[in-house]
C-alpha cells in the first residue's frame, strides 16, 4: 500500500515541476516580446522628435539611422536589461525646430536639451514620463506656460527652465512634487504670484525666480524651506517685505532680491540666523532704515550688497569683523552725514585681507579719505558723488592690486599725485568733476592696462603728457572742460589704436590736430570743440569708418571741408561751426545716410548747397553765417546760383558793357530816388500803402491786403491764439497755398512796436529746428491808414504744448514729453552757445512752445528776447539790459524780479519750471502754490523717494517699470537743479542736453552715452547677484 502512495506522490511531484517549468516558460517568452514592442516604440518616439527639428547642424545626429541600435546614437542611453531609453542628452548642439510629443519615451529619466535653439510650447504629454528626475530645458526659446501638467512627474528631482519665453503663471501644484532639490525658472516672461505651496517642497535646496514679472508678496511658507541653499528672486516685480522667517534659513548660503520694490524699515537690532550664509543682496529696491550692527553676526559673509535704496546713517563700523568679506556694495543710498568722520568705519577693515571691491558711490558722505584705506588689497574702489574733500594722498600708489578708481563728482584739491603710476593693473581711472589742479602727471603713461580715463571738469593745466602713448589698450579717454594747453602731441593719438572716444573740448589746446588720428580705426567719437586748434582739418579723419561723433566747433580751423568726409558712411552728427574753413560744400555729404545733424555755420563757405541727403531736411542742417552760399532746397532761402554765377561771369565783358551796366546802374539810381521820393509824400499822406519786412533779403514779401485775404479779414474763426502784445490768427498765403501763423501786433499796447522789432532783429539771426521758422514780416498801413505790423510764422498744426498739457481731452504720453522736453533744451542750448551773439528767451512757457505734425516742439514769441551781452546793438538806448518786468509769472526768474541782469540763466530757470511743470502736470501759478510753497519746492521735497507723489495721473499707467521710475527721477532732479533760486546754482542748458540725451537711451535701451554715463556704476560689481 505504502508503494502506490508513494509513487503517487512521486507523479504528483513530477506534474508540479513540469507545469512550473511551463509556466516559467510561457512567462520568459511574454518576457522576451515585451522589450521588442518598448523597442519600436522608443525608437519611432526618437525619429519623430528628429523630424520635428528644423535644422539639423552637419555630424549632429548623423548616427541617428538603421546602421546602429538606437541605443549607440548620439545622446541616447538605454537601460542594460530592458533596452529602454533612459536619458536623452543633446545640450549644445544647435538644435532648431519645436518639442514633438515625447510622452512615449516612459523610460525616460533624465532629459537634458539646454542650449539650443528650440522653440514652440513644452509638450502636455511630458506629464506621462512618470520615471523622469532630471529635466533641463534651459537656454532656448520655448514659449507658452509651463505645463501644469509636469507636476505629475512626482520624481523629478531638477527642473531647469531658465533662459526661455515662457509666460504665463508659476503651476501652484510644483508645491506636491515632493522630491524636488532644484527649481530654476529664471531669465523668463513668468507673471503672477509665487505659489505659496513651494514652501511644501522640505527638500528643496536651489530656488531661482530672477529676472521675471512676478508680482505680490514673498510668501512666508518660504521660511519653512530647512534644506534651502540658493534662493534667487531678483529682477521681478515683488513688494511688501522680506519675511523674517527668512532670516533664519540656517542652510542658506545665497540670499538674493535685488531690483524688486521691496520695502521695510532696517533697524539696529534685527536678528540674522543665517550661520552658513555667504552672499546677501537686496540692492535696488526701497529699504529704509540704517545698515543694522547685527550683519555683522554673519561671520562667513562673503558679499553683501544693499546698494540703491533709501538707506541713511552711518555705516557701522562692526562690518570690519567679516573676515571673509570680498565684495561690498554701499552705493545709491543717503548714508553719511556730509562731514568729517563720515568714513572713519573704514579704519575697521584694516584686518579683512580678503576685501577686494568696495563701492561707496552716491551717497552724502563728507570728510577725507582715511589712510587706512591704502592698506588694504582691493582691486575696485569707488567712491564717487558724494562730498569727500581734500587731497587725493600719494599712498594711492600702495593698492597696486587696483583695476578701478573712481572718485568723481567730490570737492578733491590740489594735485593729482605722481605715485598714481604705480597701479599697473588700473583699467579705469575717473577724476572728473573735482576741483583738481596742476598738471598731467606723465606718470600715467605707466598705466599700460588702462582703457577708461574720465579727467574732466576739473582746473588742470598744461600739456597732454605724452607718455599716454604707451596705455595701448586705451578705449575711452576724456579731458573735456579743463584748461589744458599747447598742441596734441605728436604721435600720440594715432598710437591709441583702440582708442573709441576722444573728449578734449573746451580746453585751451593750440596748432593743428595730428594727422594720425586716421590710424583710429576704432574711433566713434571725437570731440574737441571750443579750443584754439588751427590749420586744416585732417583729411585723414575720412578713414575712421566708424566714426559717429565729430565735433570740431569753434576753433580756428581753415581751408576746405576734406572731401574724404565722404568716407564716414557711420557719422550721425558732424559740427564744424564757427571756424575759418572756406571752399565749397561737399556733395560727397549727401550721400552719408546716417547723418541726422549737420552745422556748418558761421564759416566762410561759398557756392551751392547739396540738396540730397541730410541737405534735404532743414532741421537737419545749419549753414547761418556762410554768406556766399547759394542753391540748396527752397526752405533754406538762399539766393540761386545762376544769379551769383551770372555775376561773376560780368566781370570778363569787355569795356563797353562795363560802360552800359553803369549807365543802367545810374538810371536805376536815379530811378529809385524818384520813388522812394513818393512813396515817402505818398506815406505822409497815409494814401499809399506800402510793404516792406524788416527780416531783410530772402525773406518772401507779403502785403497788408495778402494777409487780409489770407485770415479771411482776421476773422474770428481764424483766432487761433492771443498774447500780450497781438493776436494769432491761422491763414493761406495765396503765392503757394501754404498753411501759415499770422501775429498781428496791437500797436495801442505799450512795448508792442518794440516788440515787433525785438523779435524781427532776433529771428533774422537765427535757424534752428526747434525754434519757430519765421516765413516773413510786414510793416504797412491797414485800409484806414493805421499802422500795420505783423510776424508770419510757420503753421504748427498741433497747436501749443499748453493745450496738451492741461486739457482733459490730450494727454502726452512719457516718451512725447521727454523728447519735448530735449527739444526745448536744444533750442535754449542753440540761443544761449550757438549764436554768433548769444540770445535770451526771456519768456519760456508751454504757450509759447509750438508743436509740428510730427509732435516735435518749437519755441515761439521772441518778443521779450535779447542779445547780450548788450541789449543796446539791437533795441532803443532806454532799453536797458535789466530783466524788471521780463518773462511770465511763475515763469520768471526770481532775479529779474528784483532788476537783476538779463542771463542765460534766466531761461534756464523758466526751462525747470516748464519740465517740472510737464511731469508733474501741475501749473506753478496753481491756488496750491502759496505760503512758501511753490512747484521747486514742493519737488524737491518729494525727490527721490516721494517723486511718484506729485507725478501727472495721466503718466501713473505708464510707469510700472523700473527704468521709466528711475527716469522719471532723474528728469525731476534736472528740473529742481534748473529751478534754484540762485542763478550761478543752477545748471548750463549744455548739461542739460547731456543729461536729458542720456536718461533718452537709458529709457530706450542704454545707447552709447547711457552706456558711458553708467559705467562706473558697473564696475568692478564682481559676480552676477541675481541669479536665474
Amino acid at each position: 500500500m505504502e508503494m502506490p502512495v508513494f509513487s503517487l506522490r512521486l507523479q504528483w511531484w513530477f506534474f508540479l515541476v513540469n507545469l512550473v517549468i511551463c509556466i516559467r516558460s510561457l512567462k520568459l517568452e511574454s518576457l522576451s516580446s515585451t522589450p521588442t514592442f518598448g523597442n519600436e516604440t522608443d525608437k519611432l518616439a526618437l525619429l519623430v522628435f528628429k523630424n520635428h527639428l528644423a535644422d539639423v547642424p552637419n555630424g549632429v545626429l548623423s548616427s541617428w539611422n538603421d546602421s546602429l541600435h538606437f541605443c549607440q546614437w548620439q545622446g541616447v542611453t538605454c537601460s542594460r536589461r530592458h533596452q529602454r531609453v533612459t536619458v536623452l542628452r543633446l545640450e549644445g548642439q544647435s538644435l532648431a525646430g519645436s518639442l514633438p510629443p515625447i510622452g512615449n519615451l516612459t523610460f525616460l529619466r533624465e532629459l537634458v536639451l539646454s542650449n539650443n535653439n528650440l522653440q514652440g510650447s513644452i509638450p502636455t504629454d511630458i506629464g506621462l514620463l512618470r520615471r523622469l528626475q532630471h529635466l533641463n530645458l534651459s537656454t532656448n526659446s520655448l514659449q507658452g506656460e509651463i505645463p501644469v501638467e509636469l507636476t505629475n512627474c512626482s520624481n523629478l528631482i531638477t527642473v531647469d527652465l531658465t533662459r526661455n519665453n515662457l509666460t504665463g503663471q508659476i503651476p501652484f501644484h510644483f508645491g506636491h512634487m515632493s522630491k524636488l532639490l532644484i527649481l530654476r525658472l529664471g531669465r523668463n516672461s513668468l507673471t503672477g504670484i509665487i505659489p505659496f505651496t513651494l514652501g511644501n517642497l522640505s527638500s528643496l535646496q536651489h530656488l531661482s525666480m530672477a529676472f521675471n514679472h512676478l508680482e505680490g508678496g514673498i510668501p512666508h511658507d518660504l521660511g519653512r524651506l530647512k534644506s534651502l541653499k540658493i534662493l534667487y528672486l531678483g529682477v521681478n516685480n515683488l513688494s511688501g517685505m522680506i519675511p523674517s522667517s527668512l532670516y533664519n534659513l540656517s542652510s542658506a548660503i545665497e540670499l538674493v532680491f535685488t531690483a524688486n520694490r521691496l520695502s521695510g524699515n532696517f533697524m539696529s537690532n534685527m536678528r540674522f540666523s543665517l550661520p552658513q550664509l555667504l552672499r546677501f543682496a537686496i540692492a535696488q529696491n526701497q529699504f529704509i532704515g540704517i545698515i543694522p550692527d547685527t550683519l555683522s553676526n554673519i561671520s562667513g559673509l562673503e558679499l553683501l550688497d544693499v546698494g540703491e535704496n533709501y538707506l541713511t546713517g552711518q555705516v557701522p563700523g562692526g562690518l570690519g569683523v567679516l573676515k571673509d568679506l570680498y565684495w561690498l556694495r554701499l552705493e545709491s543710498n543717503k548714508l553719511g552725514r556730509g562731514m568729517s568722520g563720515d568714513l572713519n568705519f573704514l579704519n575697521s577693515f584694516t584686518n579683512t585681507s580678503s576685501l577686494r571691491f568696495m563701492s561707496l558711490d552716491r551717497n552724502n558722505f563728507g570728510g577725507v579719505l582715511p589712510n587706512s584705506i591704502f592698506n588694504l588689497s582691493l582691486q575696485s574702489l569707488t567712491l564717487g558723488d558724494n562730498r569727500i574733500s581734500g587731497n587725493i594722498p600719494g599712498d594711492i600708489g600702495n593698492l597696486i592690486n587696483l583695476t578701478t578708481f573712481g572718485v568723481a563728482q567730490n570737492d578733491f584739491t590740489g594735485v593729482i599725485p605722481t605715485s598714481i603710476g604705480k597701479l599697473q593693473n588700473l583699467r579705469q581711472l575717473e577724476l572728473s568733476w573735482n576741483r583738481l589742479s596742476g598738471l598731467l602727471p606723465s606718470s600715467l603713461g605707466n598705466l599700460s592696462q588702462l582703457y577708461y580715463l574720465n579727467m574732466s571738469h576739473n582746473n588742470l593745466e598744461g600739456n597732454i603728457p605724452a607718455s599716454l602713448r604707451n596705455c595701448q589698450n586705451m578705449e575711452i579717454l576724456i579731458l573735456d572742460n579743463n584748461k589744458l594747453s599747447g598742441s596734441v602731441p605728436a604721435n600720440l593719438i594715432g598710437q591709441l589704436n583702440q582708442l573709441r572716444s576722444l573728449y578734449l573740448q573746451q580746453n585751451l589746446l593750440t596748432g593743428s590736430f595730428p594727422a594720425d588720428v586716421g590710424e583710429l580705426k576704432n574711433l566713434n567719437e571725437l570731440l574737441v570743440s571750443d579750443n584754439k586748434l588751427s590749420g586744416e582739418i585732417p583729411m585723414e579723419l575720412g578713414n575712421c569708418l566708424v566714426l559717429e561723433y565729430l565735433d570740431m566747433a569753434r576753433n580756428s580751423f581753415l581751408g576746405n571741408i576734406p572731401l574724404s568726409f565722404g568716407f564716414l558712411r557711420g557719422i550721425r552728427f558732424l559740427d564744424l561751426s564757427r571756424n575759418n574753413l572756406s571752399g565749397t560744400i561737399p556733395k560727397e555729404l549727401e550721400h552719408l545716410s546716417a547723418l541726422l545733424s549737420l552745422n556748418l555755420s558761421y564759416n566762410y563757405l561759398e557756392g551751392e548747397v547739396p540738396s540730397g541727403g541730410v541737405f534735404k531736411n532743414v532741421s537737419g542742417i545749419s549753414i547761418t553765417g556762410n554768406k556766399k552760399l547759394c542753391g540748396g532746397i527752397r526752405q533754406l532761402q538762399l539766393p540761386a546760383c545762376s544769379d551769383i554765377e551770372s555775376g561773376k561771369n560780368g566781370k570778363g565783358k569787355h569795356l563797353s558793357i562795363k560802360i552800359i551796366i553803369a549807365i543802367s546802374i545810374t538810371g536805376v539810381s536815379c530811378l529809385a530816388l524818384i520813388v522812394a521820393s513818393v512813396l515817402l509824400y505818398g506815406r505822409k499822406k497815409t494814401s499809399i500803402k506800402s510793404s516792406s519786412t524788416p527780416l531783410g533779403y530772402g525773406h518772401l514779401r507779403v502785403t497788408y491786403q495778402e494777409l487780409l485775404k489770407a485770415t479771411g479779414e482776421f476773422s474770428s474763426s481764424n483766432l487761433i491764439g492771443m498774447g500780450s502784445f497781438g493776436s494769432v490768427y491761422k491763414g493761406i498765403l495765396s503765392q503757394d497755398k501754404t498753411p501759415v501763423a499770422v501775429k498781428v501786433l496791437n500797436l495801442q499796447q505799450r512795448g508792442a512796436a518794440k516788440s515787433f522789432m525785438a523779435e524781427c532783429m532776433v529771428l533774422r539771426k537765427i535757424q534752428h529746428r526747434n525754434l519757430l521758422s519765421i516765413i516773413t514780416s510786414c510793416s504797412s498801413v491797414d485800409h484806414k491808414g493805421s499802422e500795420f505790423k505783423a510776424l508770419v510764422f510757420e503753421y504748427m498744426p498741433n497747436g501749443s504744448l499748453d493745450n496738451w498739457l492741461h486739457h482733459e481731452s490730450r494727454s502726452l504720453s512719457f516718451r512725447e514729453r521727454l523728447d519735448i522736453a530735449i527739444d526745448l533744451a536744444y533750442a535754449l542750448d542753440y540761443l544761449h552757445h550757438q549764436c554768433q551773439t548769444p540770445i535770451v528767451h526771456g519768456d519760456l512757457k508751454p504757450s509759447n512752445v509750438l508743436l509740428d505734425a510730427d509732435m516735435v516742439a518749437h519755441v515761439g514769441d521772441f518778443g521779450l528776447a535779447k542779445f547780450l551781452p548788450d541789449a543796446n546793438e539791437i533795441l532803443s538806448g532806454d532799453q536797458s539790459n535789466s530783466g524788471l518786468m521780463m518773462g511770465s509769472i511763475g515763469y520768471v526768474a526770481p532775479e529779474y524780479g528784483i532788476g537783476g541782469l538779463v542771463s542765460p540763466q534766466g531761461d534756464v530757470y523758466s526751462y525747470g519750471i516748464l519740465l517740472l511743470e510737464m511731469f508733474t502736470g501741475k501749473r506753478p501759478t496753481e491756488d496750491m502754490f502759496s505760503d512758501g510753497l511753490s512747484l521747486h519746492n514742493l519737488s524737491k521735497m518729494a525727490f527721490p523717494e516721494r517723486v511718484m507723489e506729485i507725478v501727472d495721473s495721466n503718466l501713473v499707467g505708464e510707469l510700472d517699470e523700473d527704468r521709466m521710475y528711475h527716469c522719471l527721477v532723474s528728469i525731476a532732479r534736472i528740473g529742481v537743479a534748473c529751478s534754484e533760486e540762485s542763478a550761478s546754482d543752477r545748471m548750463d542748458i549744455k548739461d542739460v542736453v547731456i543729461e536729458l540725451n542720456i536718461i533718452k537711451e537709458v529709457y530706450l535701451g542704454a545707447g552709447i552715452h547711457g552706456e558711458r554715463h553708467i559705467k562706473m556704476q558697473s564696475a568692478g560689481k564682481g559676480p552676477s547677484l541675481q541669479g536665474d
